[in-house]
């Protein structure tokens, strides 16, 4: 199996330290990306109240191309620093989206523990964020459980990343 590398350089935008930006997915088959100007846009929000240095890489269509690894979901984005590792799918529909995108997460957590190491983090989560609904969500706490307890990441649903 080839390795993927979760740290191409040509997935990576510049790293951020705005104190708020937004994660953007047109839905239209390109990469996600990060936006600090038009907040429509947004599909979820990032708030960095310590400007942080953060690192945006798009997975789906750029770490992780369309025609690769079929049959498996892969999430839109990352988000990292030093401590932080933050995967990201983002959704913009009305119902029956929480487990897709839950799945899209998992398999993404299970490519980068395949070819990298978790352990250098001490923040792990994914989020799966929606604009239609960008209030918290409670999942299932047994969902929630699971996921943490096979690969030691937290599980939300909510469009507002915080970023401590």
């Amino acid at each position: 199996m080839s390795s993927i590398n979760f740290f191409d350089k040509g997935c990576q935008e510049d790293t951020r330290n705005d104190k708020r930006f937004g994660l953007c997915d047109d839905q239209d088959g390109s990469k996600a990306y990060t936006d600090t100007t038009d907040d429509s846009k947004w599909v979820a929000t990032v708030k960095n109240d310590n400007s942080r240095a953060i690192l945006f890489t798009a997975i789906d269509g750029c770490v992780i191309k369309s025609n690769e690894q079929e049959g498996r979901g892969r999430c839109d984005g990352m988000l990292t620093t030093s401590e932080h590792l933050f995967f990201v799918e983002l959704k913009d529909q009305r119902q029956s989206w929480i487990t897709g995108a839950i799945e899209q997460l998992e398999s993404t957590v299970q490519f980068f523990i395949e070819n990298h190491s978790i352990d250098t983090y001490k923040h792990k989560k994914a989020f799966a964020c929606n604009k239609k609904y960008p209030r918290f969500e409670e999942i299932d706490n047994e969902t929630n459980l699971r996921f943490f307890r096979r690969y030691s990441f937290r599980l939300d649903v909510q469009a507002e990343i915080i970023v401590v």
